[in-house]
């Protein structure tokens, strides 16, 4: 009886903890390889190339190139099967729009990666034996993702070592810092790995709008509007925070709260 070939598999995490975790957590099954470990998206890209993984760990948020980039660069026939690891379960729909087998929200715990380990194991064994398709109960769970729009509800914030849940409804406004957003909250600023436009298409419209390339705002902490230079609005928030509504952001307010003078 021949032995079944080792699962190859790559994992993909720009933090050193995490891919460690990964690591001890696939060290007890005989029947994995880890073939390699990349800490962000290129590296993951020529990794994949390089070594033709069948299961791929990957972190969807990483600096300059995502997980869902990396995918979108790969050619036909080049995308192995992929569990998603991620800190925001917002990102479960995409996740299986792009057909991954799983998504592992942080922190998780060995019963629920081995949840999903086993599941990935399954379908890996399917595919070799010429049985292809998704597994059934990930379609399933996918429609009942897809039956409406879920806008973001919590940020998962990380300070100081500590991961604790800052609610929306607590958010004031965010600007942009490149590839991360500074959320400001009753005075406090978190900074956040996102860009300003990956976070607005995850909030509501009827609670937050995009003002500027720069900033988002709650809409009800807007205390005033002046009309400015040019077409623009200052914006006053309820703290004394003035901001600026440029003009390209103006039809975006307009809607939400109706004709502006």
């Amino acid at each position: 009886m021949t032995e079944s070939p080792l699962i190859r598999v790559l994992l993909v995490d720009d933090e050193p903890l995490a891919r460690a975790m990964l690591r001890e957590m696939l060290a007890s099954d005989p029947e994995v390889a880890i073939v390699a470990e990349s800490c962000n998206g290129r590296e993951a890209l020529e990794a994949i190339r390089a070594h033709s993984p069948d299961l791929v760990f990957l972190d969807v948020q990483m600096p300059e190139v995502g997980g869902f980039e990396v995918l979108a660069s790969l050619g036909k026939g080049e995308t192995p099967h992929v569990i998603f690891v991620t800190a925001y379960d917002q990102y479960a729909v995409r996740a299986f729009e792009v057909q991954a087998l799983d998504y592992l929200l942080k922190p998780f715990d060995q019963e629920r990666f081995d949840i999903s380990w086993q599941r990935a194991k399954a379908q890996i064994i399917r595919d070799r034996n010429g049985v292809s398709g998704m597994d059934q109960r990930i379609l399933a769970l996918l429609e009942e993702l897809k039956a409406g729009k879920n806008y973001l509800e919590r940020l998962v914030i990380k300070t100081g070592g500590r991961i604790y849940f800052l609610e929306t409804a607590e958010i004031d406004w965010i600007e942009s810092e490149g590839n991360y957003v500074s959320v400001h909250s009753a005075k406090k600023s978190h900074l956040l790995r996102e860009t300003i436009s990956g976070l607005e298409s995850q909030l509501d419209p009827k609670k937050f709008v995009r003002i500027h390339r720069s900033s988002i705002v709650r809409l009800d902490f807007i205390h005033e509007l002046q009309p400015w230079f040019h077409g623009e609005y200052r914006i006053i928030l309820r703290d004394g925070t003035q901001l600026t509504l440029s003009r390209n952001h103006r039809d975006k307010l307009q809607e939400a709260l109706g004709k502006l003078p």
